[in-house]
């Protein structure tokens, strides 16, 4: 079975406030097969989080199609809450965040049944993370 390795991060400078979502989607040979790299307006760092792994989820989608079905999937993501979360560890009460946690189980079910979700330490996520500062770094420059 065809490996799929994601690492995403969300984050607001503020909480909530301006917000952005990185993900680096890998082979399992380590290589970058797609970045992602988007301002969300204003959120909370843990509903950027989610979104990020949606966001991630769907560039996958569009990248593999019906493929990603068979594809094992390993989400890595520094947010520890958001991890024990999705693997059913801890509830989630948050209404916006319920929002995100049954999206995260449409595509799962619907396109990545295989997956695994596992919390990784903020160093191992450094891609990511850029990714989440230059979206929102970004933004600001094409606002002034």
């Amino acid at each position: 079975m065809e490996k799929l390795i994601i690492y995403s991060d969300g984050g607001a400078r503020g909480n909530p406030g301006p917000a952005g979502v990185g993900a680096v989607l890998m082979g399992e040979d380590g290589k970058v097969l797609e970045e992602v790299s988007e301002y969300i307006g204003e959120q909370t760092n843990n509903f950027a989080e989610y979104e990020a792994l949606i966001r991630a989820l769907k560039a996958a989608k569009k990248m593999f199609g019906a493929k990603l079905r068979d594809m094992q999937i390993e989400a890595r993501l520094d947010s520890e809450l958001v991890v024990r979360q999705l693997s059913g560890l801890y509830k989630v009460k948050e209404p916006t965040l319920k929002l995100k946690f049954a999206e995260v189980a449409q595509l799962r079910l619907e396109d990545a049944p295989n997956m695994i979700f596992t919390h990784v330490m903020r160093g191992k996520n450094a891609h990511a993370d850029e990714l989440v500062n230059k979206a929102i770094d970004t933004y600001f420059a094409k606002a002034s």
